[in-house]
C-alpha cells in the first residue's frame, strides 16, 4: 500500500530534522560540498523507499545510508584525483551557520590531514570523533566489529593529530590578519608580508587545471615574498578586489576578484600569530556554491530563466588566467 500524504509529510519533516547533520557528515567525508548534497539527495530517495515502521531511530538509519554512499563515491572520487591537474583541495566552505554545515571544529587544515586516511578510518575517525555516534552503531555502520572499528579510530586519531592547532585564533584577531594579509597582498606591501608570514609558511593553490594555480606547493616566506613581488612587478598595484571577508572551514579568510575577473577564495591557518600557510581555491567547478552566495541569480539569463545560477569566470575552460596568488 502507497503511504498516505500525512505519512509523507511525517517522513519528509523527519528527514529535514537530520538533514544538516546528514550533510556535514556527507562533506567531511568527500570534501566537496556540491557531492554532499548528491548524497544526501540519494539518502531521502531511499528514506522514503525504506520501511519506516521498523526503524526505530531515524538519526542512525540515516546516518548509515549517508556514510555507505560517501563510501562508494570515495571510490570514484580518489580515481578521478590521481588524474587531477595541480593541487587538490577540498571545496571552500563559506561559513554562513544557515544550513549547519559548519557546526563543528574542522578546519580546512584537518580536512587536509583526513585525505591521508583510508575510506574506513575516515569514516570511524568522524562518526565518532567528530559527531559522536556511539562505536557499538559505527561498527554496524561499516560492517565491522567493534573492535576493528575502535583500531580504525586510534589509527585515524593518530595520522591527524597533528594537524588540530594547540591555540585555535580568536576570530578578532584572524580576521584583522586576513585583512591585513589581503591589503599587503594586493598592492604588494613586501615589508608588512614579512612581518605577517611564518617562516616555513606552505602556499597551496587549485585551479583544477582550468585557470591559473601552482601545480605544487610552495614552502617558504622568502620563496613567497619573491613571488608577491614579482606579481606586483608585472601586475602592477591593486590587482584584486575584495568581495567578502569570510571564514572558511574555520580558517579566516576573505573571497575575492583577482585580474581577469577570476573568483577566488583565500583561507589562513595562523599559528602563534603568523600565517603558516595559505588555501587557495580559484577552480571554478568549486566556486560555485561561494558565488551563489555572494551573488543573487541573474534574473533573465539567456537560456536558463529568471533563477540562473550564475557562472564563475573560467567555468568550463581549460585557458590559464589571472595571477596567482
Amino acid at each position: 500500500m502507497p503511504p498516505t500524504d500525512t505519512q509523507t509529510d511525517a517522513a519528509t519533516a523527519t528527514f529535514e530534522a537530520h538533514r544538516p547533520r546528514l550533510l556535514r557528515i556527507a562533506y567531511r567525508m568527500l570534501g566537496s560540498r556540491s557531492e554532499a548534497e548528491d548524497m544526501v539527495q540519494d539518502t531521502w530517495l531511499r528514506w522514503i523507499a525504506a520501511d519506516r515502521g521498523a526503524v526505530a531511530a531515524p538519526y542512525p538509519f540515516l546516518a548509515r545510508i549517508v556514510t555507505r554512499l560517501c563510501l562508494d563515491q570515495m571510490k570514484s572520487a580518489r580515481a578521478r584525483r590521481e588524474t587531477y591537474v595541480g593541487a587538490w583541495l577540498p571545496e571552500p566552505l563559506v561559513e554562513t551557520g544557515e544550513d549547519g554545515v559548519d557546526e563543528d571544529d574542522l578546519t580546512l587544515t584537518l580536512m587536509m590531514a583526513l585525505e591521508r586516511l583510508s575510506p574506513l578510518e575516515r569514516a570511524a575517525f568522524l562518526l565518532h570523533d567528530v559527531f559522536g555516534i556511539p562505536l557499538g552503531e559505527v561498527a554496524d555502520t561499516l560492517d565491522r566489529e567493534a573492535a576493528a572499528v575502535r583500531q580504525l579510530a586510534v589509527r585515524a586519531r593518530r595520522n591527524v593529530q597533528s594537524a588540530r592547532p594547540r591555540f585555535p585564533v580568536a576570530r578578532e584577531e584572524g580576521e584583522r590578519i586576513a585583512h591585513a594579509f589581503f591589503a599587503a597582498s594586493a598592492s604588494g606591501d613586501i615589508a608588512t608580508l614579512r612581518t605577517l608570514l611564518a617562516e616555513d609558511v606552505v602556499l597551496c593553490s587549485d585551479g583544477g587545471g582550468k585557470v591559473l594555480a601552482f601545480p605544487n606547493p610552495i614552502v617558504g616566506s622568502e620563496r613567497l615574498l619573491r613571488l608577491f613581488a614579482g606579481v606586483r612587478r608585472k601586475w602592477g598595484p591593486e590587482r584584486a578586489a575584495l568581495v567578502a571577508p569570510v571564514w572558511i572551514d574555520g580558517l579566516p579568510g576573505y573571497i575575492s576578484r583577482e585580474r581577469g575577473d577570476l573568483l577566488q577564495t583565500t583561507a589562513l591557518a595562523i599559528e602563534n600569530g603568523r600565517i603558516a600557510a595559505l588555501y587557495i581555491t580559484r577552480n571554478p567547478d568549486k566556486l560555485r556554491h561561494v558565488l551563489r552566495q555572494v551573488l543573487p541569480p541573474v534574473a533573465g539569463a539567456a537560456g536558463t530563466g529568471p533563477h540562473a545560477e550564475p557562472q564563475p569566470r573560467g567555468s568550463g575552460e581549460r585557458r590559464p588566467g589571472g595571477a596567482v596568488p
